[in-house]
């Protein structure tokens, strides 16, 4: 397998996917292409990351064994136009493109071209990324593994079958903003109660990566966890009893409908 990858469209997306392919040592850089509109972008990336760089998406997928396919939703039609005469069989596509489903790609490339759709989060710059992946119609299991070894450098992933894909979208592409904005609110939270900025932050982010590695390393389940820190009339149950008063569960099962939702409506143009 030919060793360059192509990253097209380095957005935030693809560039943390860039990130992670070099500071994990997957690949060196000089093994890398990134394609972008402007050339002021291109240059950021080149000088941040001594990655080629080209305007020309074709340009980018010839001679790559492995195209990243991470362009906005809405831009992606107009990519596969430029390039779908130019990618072959012999590569292997990997679309991080919300919504789109790997039937709409693969309508745009010569025959038999081996998609997998992948949707991978913000946390792969700082190789935990989490990712759900799904084989095209002419994918095979070679294909598959590819796009594991990909998403492996940065993180990990699971298998999905396709139409549970706008649910992974929903839980674990947009999961990191759900975290940021939770984490926000017991920041200010600890200012309000009188801790500095800094240290309100130490606090909740270490917990919040502790939190995380309990569940991970250690295969707790959440309401293990919860019961072993909530104990009989104390400060926890008491946090607890306002939160579920404040209908928080709730908001969270319908915010992440609500993604889903829109991952869907993404996938139909809208």
């Amino acid at each position: 397998m030919r060793r360059r990858v192509c990253v097209l469209g380095a957005g935030k997306a693809g560039e943390a996917l860039i990130a992670g392919f070099i500071s994990s040592g997957w690949r060196k850089p000089r093994e890398i292409v990134a394609t972008a509109r402007h050339a002021e972008r291109l240059l950021e990336l080149e000088e941040r990351y001594r990655v080629a760089t080209t305007l020309s998406n074709a340009e980018a997928v010839s001679g790559s064994g492995i195209v990243v396919i991470a362009v906005k939703p809405q831009d992606i039609e107009a990519l596969l136009r430029e390039i779908g005469s130019v990618v072959s069989r012999s590569q292997t596509v990997i679309s991080i493109a919300a919504a789109i489903p790997t039937a709409f790609i693969e309508a745009h490339l010569a025959d038999a071209v081996p998609v997998v759709r992948a949707m991978p989060n913000t946390p792969a710059t700082v190789h935990e990324g989490m990712a759900g992946v799904t084989p095209g119609a002419h994918a095979g299991e070679d294909h598959l593994v590819r796009a594991e070894e990909v998403l492996g450098s940065v993180g990990r992933s699971v298998r999905v079958d396709e139409e549970y894909m706008d649910a992974v979208t929903a839980v674990s592409g947009s999961g990191p903003a759900y975290f940021a904005l939770l984490a926000e609110s017991m920041i200010e939270a600890g200012i309000l109660l009188g801790l500095s900025r800094e240290i309100a932050t130490d606090l909740v982010v270490q917990t919040m990566l502790g939190t995380a590695k309990l569940l991970r390393d250690e295969g707790m389940h959440p309401v293990e966890l919860r019961e072993m820190v909530t104990s009989p009339g104390g400060t926890t149950i008491a946090a607890i009893r306002e939160l579920e008063q404040a209908g928080v569960r709730a908001a969270f099962l319908n915010a992440i409908q609500a993604a889903m939702k829109r991952s869907r409506e993404l996938a139909e143009g809208g």
